[in-house]
């Protein structure tokens, strides 16, 4: 998965314990967090020894955003949801990751935070295989549909 834009990039030991491959976007790893209570995609910036927002270069910060804004539409097209939460704490694993969370009003940590609201509730294997492939199926959608609108 390593490209020459990755330099010297290495993903967090407990992010790739919990998290699933999605895709590499343009800035970001994109990952689903491994935890079917609360879907999240997790972006992170594929560059070397970040851990705050504004450790990224302005041009790379606007691409989070970018990335933001499409992991947002990827799942809203993916799962039902009510409400997507945008958090980037890194106060237990420092590399900068930012989480994109499908919510439903009614959900086990509602209206609360998923953030240490017990122990993540893995995907069944096939559960999770066929997400990643709404998922990736969606991001491809949502690559091309943007294409278009530029082009």
């Amino acid at each position: 998965m390593k490209t020459a834009v990755d330099g010297g990039f290495q993903l967090d030991a407990r992010l790739a314990a919990d998290t699933v491959f999605v895709a590499d976007w343009t800035l970001c790893r994109v990952l689903l967090m491994d935890d079917a209570q609360f879907p999240r995609l997790v972006l992170v910036p594929r560059r070397e020894g970040l851990a705050e927002l504004d450790d990224l270069p302005e041009r790379d910060r606007a691409q989070l955003m970018r990335e933001i804004t499409r992991a947002m539409k990827v799942l809203r097209g993916t799962v039902e949801c009510d409400k997507l939460n945008i958090g980037a704490l890194g106060n237990i694993v420092r590399q900068l990751h930012v989480h994109v969370v499908a919510r439903h009003d009614g959900d086990a940590a509602w209206p609360g935070p998923v953030w240490g609201h017990g122990p993540a509730h893995r995907y069944l294997p096939e559960a999770r295989d066929k997400l990643l492939a709404d998922l990736r199926r969606e991001s491809g959608k949502e690559a091309t549909g943007r294409r278009k609108r530029n082009g």
